[in-house]
């Protein structure tokens, strides 16, 4: 077992009824299904974002979803952070990604924003990005694999924004569990040994 800090886990998302469900929001997805499992409920208000504090897995954390919208969610968690004095390496952020197949979960270490908004405004408010990020893909919908621009297209902002059709209902339930035991392997085995069990899958039933 490694060292049991506190680590602070935050979910991105964008708050509000219109935002709910959505792929854009599965790392609130995931923040809510770690609460329920872990009986942390996350409810306080700090630093315009909702949190809890618990363990999981034996291991303290803080529980965060930051309220401020995607494309701002850098200050929520560098105040957060500041306030329980938590270093950047234990900083794990959640979000949505489609640059990644719907199905494939991936951990990363540190590194840039990869075009991801919310991951951008947390690099720029840290000044740093050697924070953890557990990816979660969306794919792009109809869009070709390859990023043709830093910008989204049309198309691809819908995909974003829409919610998860009633066929693809299964490989979200799957991709919700498979990011929380993700995430509990990082807080027990460390991030290499994670990134080893995880980064492999594909979830996608064939």
């Amino acid at each position: 077992m490694l060292n049991k800090g506190l680590y602070l886990i935050a979910g991105l998302g964008n708050p509000g009824r219109n935002y709910q469900n959505t792929r854009h929001n599965t790392g609130f997805m995931v923040v809510d299904q770690l609460s329920e499992d872990g009986g942390i409920p996350v409810r306080q208000k700090k630093f315009n974002s909702l949190w809890g504090r618990g363990k999981i897995a034996g291991v303290s954390c803080i529980l965060m979803k930051p309220m401020a919208y995607m494309n701002r969610s850098g200050p929520p968690v560098q105040q957060l952070s500041n306030y329980f004095k938590i270093k950047s390496e234990k900083i794990l952020v959640i979000h949505d990604d489609i640059d990644l197949a719907l199905g494939r979960v991936k951990i990363k270490e540190k590194g840039g924003d990869g075009g991801h908004k919310g991951i951008n405004s947390i690099i720029h408010s840290l000044g740093r990005g050697d924070f953890l990020r557990l990816r979660i893909g969306i794919g792009r919908g109809d869009e070709p694999a390859a990023r043709q621009s830093d910008v989204m297209q049309p198309d691809v902002i819908k995909h974003v924004l829409g919610r998860f059709r009633p066929d693809e209902k299964e490989i979200l339930d799957r991709i919700i569990q498979t990011s929380g035991e993700g995430i509990e392997s990082v807080l027990c085995d460390g991030v290499k040994k994670a990134m080893n069990k995880f980064n492999v899958k594909n979830l996608v039933i064939n």
